[in-house]
C-alpha cells in the first residue's frame, strides 16, 4: 500500500514467535518447511509510529516505575470517538494484562467457582478454557448456520440455560467468522442478557479490521441502556500486532462495576507495562490510523486471493469476510471427516492452521487461516492447499 509495506515479512522463526515457534509442537508442522497460519497476529513489521516510540524508550535509557496514564487514556478515547462514534470518559478505562487476562479477570470478579457463563460458539476458543480452567461451567449456545453467514437463535440459546449463569462473554467482531452483528442482533443480545439478569461482557478486539463496505458498532453505541450490565474489552494488539506487551483495556461506564473490578486489579497490584501504554498511545494516533487504513487495504487484497483460490476447490468454501483477518474455511463439501481434513492441511500441504471443533459446536468440518501476511505467503498458501486435495479436482 502507499506510503507502507506490507509485503516485506522478517523470518519469526527462532524469535519466539508463538505463530512460529509453537506450530510443530501443537500441529505437527515444522517451521522449516510449514506455514504458520493459526494465531491471529500479523507476519509483517507494525506500524512507524509505534516503533518510533521503542526507539525512543530505547534510546531514553531508562525503564523505571511508570506514572501519568492521561496520555495513554487521552489516545484510547480519542480512537473510539474519532474511529467508532463512542464517546468515553477517561476514567472508565482499566487496564489489564491483555485481553485474555481481562476474560479471566472478569470471570473471577463476576463468578464462583461451579457458575456458569454462556458463549455463543462457534467462538474463540480461549473464552470456554478459561471459564473451564476458573472452575465454572460453559454454557453453549450454538449460532445458527444460514448458508454462509452466522445468526443468532436466542430461542434455542434461553433454552440452554440452566440458571446458574452469571454473564455472557460475547464476540464482536465474530471470531471466527468475522461476522459484523448488526444493531438490531447487539440489541437483542442485550435485551437477553437484561431479561435473564446476566451481566454482558462484549470481547471487540478486532473492531478496527473491518473491510470496505462494512460497519462496525460497538455494543455500547448500539444498546446504550445495557451500560449498568456492560463491560466492553478492547485493544490495539490485533490491530497492530503488539499482543506481546500485554496491554488490554476493560471500558466500564457503570460506576459500581468498575468499582468492583477496580479493587480486584488493587488486590493483585496489578500495573500496566509502561512500554506497551507508550505503544498503545503512539498507535492509537493519526499516524495510526493512516497504517491501520493501509493495512485494510492489504488485507482486502490478500484475503481476495485466498478466497478465489480456495473457493476453486470442489467442497471447500472459504466463508466471506466482512471483518478480521483470519479466513474460516469450511470443507464439509468435501465429504471428509475432521480428522481426514487436519491430515491434508497439516501433513500434506503444511500448513499450521487452527482447527474448527476447537471453536465449540458449528466448528466441525472447518478450519482458520490467518492472513495478515504477504501476498506471496498467501499464495502460497492457497497453492498448497490445492496440491494437497488435488484428487478433488
Amino acid at each position: 500500500m502507499p506510503g507502507f509495506d506490507f509485503d516485506t515479512l522478517t523470518d519469526r522463526r527462532g524469535t519466539h514467535s508463538s505463530q512460529w515457534d509453537n506450530m510443530e509442537t501443537l500441529f505437527g508442522v515444522s517451521p522449516k518447511d510449514g506455514l504458520g497460519m493459526w494465531t491471529a497476529d500479523s507476519d509483517y513489521a507494525t506500524a512507524p509510529c509505534v516503533r518510533d516510540v521503542v526507539r525512543a524508550a530505547a534510546d531514553h535509557s531508562l525503564f523505571g516505575y511508570f506514572a501519568d496514564y492521561r496520555d495513554y487514556h487521552d489516545a484510547i478515547a480519542w480512537w473510539m470517538r474519532t474511529r467508532h462514534g463512542w464517546t468515553i470518559e477517561n476514567d472508565w478505562i482499566l487496564t489489564t494484562q491483555g485481553l485474555g487476562n481481562a476474560v479471566a479477570l472478569c470471570i473471577d470478579v463476576w463468578s464462583q467457582p461451579g457458575d456458569a457463563v454462556v458463549i455463543f460458539t462457534p467462538v474463540y476458543h480461549e473464552f470456554a478454557r478459561k471459564i473451564t480452567t476458573a472452575g465454572r461451567v460453559v454454557t453453549e449456545c450454538p449460532l445458527a448456520r444460514a448458508g454462509d453467514r452466522y445468526e443468532l437463535d436466542l430461542e434455542d440459546a434461553q433454552s440452554r440455560l440452566t440458571g446458574n449463569e452469571k454473564f455472557i462473554i460475547w464476540c464482536s467482531p465474530q471470531n471466527p467468522s468475522g461476522r459484523i452483528w448488526t444493531v438490531a442482533e447487539l440489541n437483542a443480545v442485550a435485551d437477553f442478557a437484561a431479561r435473564n439478569g446476566l451481566l454482558l461482557v462484549s470481547d471487540e478486539v478486532h473492531h478496527d479490521l473491518v473491510y470496505r463496505g462494512q460497519t462496525f458498532v460497538p455494543m455500547a453505541v448500539a444498546a446504550p441502556e445495557a451500560r449498568d450490565r456492560l463491560i466492553t474489552a478492547t485493544a490495539a494488539s490485533k490491530t497492530f500486532n503488539i499482543a506481546g506487551q500485554k496491554t488490554g483495556n476493560l471500558i466500564i461506564a457503570d460506576a459500581r462495576l468498575r468499582g468492583e473490578m477496580a479493587a480486584r486489579l488493587r488486590s493483585l497490584d496489578y500495573v500496566a507495562n509502561g512500554l506497551g501504554l507508550r505503544m498503545v498511545a503512539a498507535a492509537y494516533s493519526a499516524q495510526g490510523a493512516a497504517w491501520a487504513d493501509a493495512q485494510m487495504l492489504h488485507l482486502d487484497s490478500v484475503r481476495q486471493i485466498f478466497d478465489a483460490g480456495v473457493n476453486a476447490i470442489p467442497g471447500v468454501r472459504s466463508l466471506p469476510l466482512q471483518s478480521t483477518y483470519l479466513g474460516w474455511v469450511d470443507f464439509s463439501g468435501t465429504g471428509m471427516s475432521d480428522a481426514e481434513i487436519l491430515a491434508r492441511v497439516h501433513s500434506v500441504a503444511r500448513i499450521a492452521a487452527a482447527p474448527g471443533p476447537q471453536f465449540g459446536a458449528g466448528g466441525e468440518g472447518l478450519m482458520r487461516f490467518t492472513l495478515a501476511t504477504s501476498h506471496a505467503r498467501v499464495a502460497e498458501a492457497v497453492s498448497r492447499l490445492e496440491r494437497a486435495f488435488a484428487d478433488l479436482q
